[in-house]
């Protein structure tokens, strides 16, 4: 028997991007991108804090001539618009980047047509500084990887997992570091860390560090608003927390801010147990010179990427998503491809031999 057998990927149909407020414009072009290249229609929604990205999005794909309606902006409230795309029959896919609890509803809501998801949601990344690490290397990668972008990050290494024999000269040197962080207007390339996008945001992650004290956590550096001369912004000091448990809420809860806790391990089965102890699963990091170490650390963290001796940046190229409550699918990577597109496979007899599937008899008249 001889059969030309071969698979094609055909577009969805219609995906929806639902994209937050702290990456308005680079997680909306992760999500549209390979969308658009697959052959569907997008249509994107973003956040309310955050829509001018969209818009302007929206223009620049009309004057690069984009077919009309390939890409749609619709801007309003999730509760309203996010529900609208989530529960309609005409919608193939739901692309969401935001909080675990309202992942949990898409996905709720989503049940009934069934729809494709891809959910990227919270995160508590640990990062894993062991004794025999570069510590200037290890100091830079954890001040880049939870105060740029001021902590609002979903992979920001907001737990610093530190073996206990270097636990007070490292987080001395980072305590230093922090305190002389430039605290400013975005707008100022001097700039090191920015405003929180709105004040209740602020009061939220200054309601999560008191919280932190409250439970035993020691403050070390920061833990209130900043003042900028002549700006009224949310600006948040870059905050340190020390003592900390893992049981704490400043542990285990997303904070999606400038909070970095400090929380000592006596050896390697020590932090990998507490690294694994939290609910969400995105990225970690880990530092150390040895690399058996590595490979074998980074194969038993619960979580979607692992950064060696790096702070927790995403490669286009390869897939970004995580495991457990962080959510499902992935955004980069051939991954985003295969999460817009079904799978068809086709089988064709070329050697017109058919009869050999004639295995019941003939009906007698």
């Amino acid at each position: 028997m001889r059969v030309l057998n071969y698979t094609v990927l055909e577009p969805l149909g219609v995906v929806a991007a639902i994209v937050p407020w702290n990456g308005p414009l680079s997680i909306a072009v992760w999500k549209l991108a390979p969308a658009l290249a697959a052959g569907n229609t997008v249509i994107l929604k973003p956040a309310e804090l955050t829509p001018l990205t969209a818009l302007m999005l929206a223009e620049a794909a009309v004057e690069a001539e984009l077919p009309d309606g390939a890409l749609n902006v619709v801007t309003g409230s999730g509760g309203v618009v996010g529900d609208a795309l989530v529960t309609h029959p005409g919608v193939d896919k739901i692309a969401f980047t935001g909080s675990t609890a309202v992942g949990r509803r898409i996905m709720s809501q989503a049940a009934p047509t069934l729809k494709r998801l891809t959910l990227e949601c919270g995160g508590k990344s640990p990062n894993l500084v062991f004794a025999d690490a570069d510590l200037d290397a290890a100091v830079e990668a954890t001040l880049f990887g939870i105060f740029v972008n001021q902590g609002e990050v979903c992979a920001a290494g907001s737990r610093l997992l530190v073996e206990e024999s270097i636990r007070d000269e490292l987080t001395e040197r980072l305590v230093t570091r922090a305190a002389a962080l430039r605290v400013g207007s975005p707008a100022d390339w001097s700039t090191e860390v920015g405003a929180l996008v709105s004040r209740p945001h602020l009061e939220s992650v200054h309601g999560y560090v008191e919280t932190g004290v409250a439970e035993g956590a020691e403050l070390l550096v920061g833990g209130g608003p900043a003042r900028v001369d002549g700006l009224d912004g949310s600006f948040y000091a870059p905050t340190v927390l020390g003592s900390v448990d893992n049981s704490m809420r400043v542990a285990q809860e997303e904070i999606f801010g400038p909070v970095l806790v400090t929380i000592g391990f006596a050896d390697e089965d020590d932090a990998v147990r507490i690294a694994n102890d939290t609910i969400y699963g995105l990225s970690a990091n880990v530092h150390t010179e040895s690399l058996r170490r590595a490979h074998r650390v980074a194969e038993r963290l619960q979580c979607g990427s692992v950064f060696v001796n790096l702070p927790p940046v995403p490669f286009a190229e390869a897939p970004f998503g995580g495991y457990k409550m962080t959510g499902i699918g992935k955004d980069l990577g051939r991954d985003a491809l295969d999460g817009v597109t079904n799978k068809k496979n086709v089988v064709v007899d070329l050697a017109g031999d058919g009869e050999r599937f004639r295995w019941y008899g003939e009906v007698a008249d």
